[in-house]
């Protein structure tokens, strides 16, 4: 047992050092929607992210992917670092079985309803130092393309492990 504490604890020191420019991230987002946040370095300024996660207001299964570029060290601070990060998305929204929020109105359904739009983020990530977590705000435009057209607004702050 003494072995493995040992070997967690240099790990997570290895990982301390790490700036959030390589690896993956994951953890959660608050807001609409509030779920999972992921996030995943192909480049030293290039990132795939998603989001799992549900819609407090309207009650729907969300589902994001979007490919963000990063302008690393926006802001100069102390320690840790900022970044502008911002990129084309898409978005999957699902309801089933009962009342929804959409279109700026309460719906009834009876049945399930999907929506596919396309989204584009802009937010900050601040890195911290010597720590494996990132912390970040987000609004993401997003414009439904089915089953109709609409534009619409998501919005989460939220915090990731950096693995």
């Amino acid at each position: 047992m003494k072995k493995i504490v040992i070997t967690f604890g240099l790990a997570l020191g290895a990982l301390s050092t790490q700036a959030q420019k390589s690896g993956f991230g994951l953890g959660i987002m608050l807001g609409d929607p509030t779920g999972l946040s992921g996030k995943a370095w192909i480049s030293s300024d290039r990132a795939i992210d998603f989001g799992l996660a549900w819609g407090v207001w309207g009650r729907y299964l969300h589902l994001h992917g979007d490919y963000l570029l990063h302008k690393q060290n926006l802001f100069e601070v102390s320690s840790g670092s900022f970044a502008l990060q911002y990129g084309p998305g898409v978005r999957i929204r699902s309801w089933r079985d009962g009342r929804y929020w959409h279109r700026g109105r309460w719906n009834d359904y009876d049945g399930s309803r999907t929506s596919i739009g396309i989204r584009f983020p802009v937010g900050l990530t601040y890195a911290f130092e010597g720590a494996p977590v990132d912390a970040f705000i987000e609004l993401a435009p997003t414009l439904d393309l089915a089953p109709g057209t609409y534009f619409d607004l998501d919005a989460a702050i939220g915090a990731r492990f950096w693995f």
